[in-house]
């Protein structure tokens, strides 16, 4: 690969568009961050086209353009679905880019896009299977084979934040509300926010995440139960995948990756519910933090810049 062939990758977030250049090496050439015209489709258009235009304007032309975003692009009508960005929802998306663009584009899922980038440069560099997981607000993941993302059949590989928790105790069941419309997902137990709820049920003090980790640090022992049993649910739903996939490496992004303390014995708390004699798949934390999912919408041309 030349360090002249330059990727242009952009990870489309609800509040903030971020677009990066990088070469054949993987350095950055050109970046911006630029506010996402919330509600407004034909603005978002207007504001990617604007932003290809500056970065070239700084990198020079570009051979590709990768685009991360939430949700996917349903095979068969090629229309955006399960974006919480809810005005992509049943749009042309992908189409309608290219043709404002004048030139093919690549658009995935943005934990699709974390799992690309780790895979190729990251913390799971070298590895053949990568699952990547995002602990935020939200909690999704991708998977990268090869560098390469796999989206699956009907591009909802990863959803692991919708499935229910593994290995429910009595009062864990049926589990919080989902905005999904279903009960106990993993995403209101390992989210910010799902800890956060966890906390206020177990208590009675209303705390966000970050104060709860806060209070956790000092000593406080209704914090410190709260981040144990958030530690000992992590490694029941990442053993559940772990038994489905096998991934040579877990690496783990978002917020909550951001806390030392949640890797300490992690391999432990997921080891009991893993069906096989020994668990020693590294879990790592993102190596390019919150620059992942740009990045890794870059390499979605990674080797093939010839074609869609």
């Amino acid at each position: 690969m030349s360090e002249a062939t330059l990727r242009l990758g952009i990870d489309l977030g609800g509040t903030k568009i971020a677009g990066i250049v990088l070469d054949g090496t993987g350095a950055t050439r050109a970046e911006a961050r630029i506010p996402t015209p919330r509600d407004d489709y034909a603005g978002t258009l207007a504001a990617l086209v604007a932003l290809v235009a500056a970065l070239e304007a700084r990198s020079g032309p570009v051979q590709s353009v990768g685009v991360g975003m939430p949700g996917a692009i349903a095979p068969g009508t090629g229309l955006v679905k399960n974006a919480n960005s809810t005005w992509l929802n049943g749009r042309p998306f992908a189409a309608d880019l290219a043709q404002s663009l004048g030139r093919p584009v690549r658009v995935e899922n943005d934990a699709n896009c974390l799992a690309v980038s780790e895979a190729v440069d990251g913390a799971g560099a070298g590895a053949s299977i990568v699952w990547a997981i995002i602990l935020g607000t939200g909690v999704g993941s991708g998977i990268a084979l090869d560098g390469r993302a796999l989206a699956g059949r009907g591009r909802i590989a990863g959803e692991w934040g919708h499935n229910p928790l593994p290995r429910p105790r009595d009062d864990e069941r049926p589990g919080p509300a989902c905005y999904c419309g279903r009960t106990g997902c993993i995403e209101t137990w390992l989210s910010g926010p799902g800890l956060a709820a966890d906390h206020a049920r177990q208590t009675g003090t209303t705390l966000t995440a970050e104060a709860v980790v806060a209070a956790m640090r000092v000593g406080d022992p209704s914090a410190e139960k709260t981040f144990a049993r958030y530690r000992d649910r992590l490694g029941r739903a990442l053993a559940h995948v772990v038994n489905i996939l096998d991934p040579d490496a877990i690496v783990i992004g978002g917020g909550l990756s951001r806390l030392p303390e949640l890797f300490d014995g992690l391999g432990d708390l997921t080891a009991p519910h893993v069906f096989s004699d020994r668990f020693d798949t590294p879990i790592r934390p993102s190596l390019h933090g919150d620059a992942s999912g740009v990045r890794g919408a870059a390499w979605l041309w990674n080797g093939n810049t010839d074609g869609p």
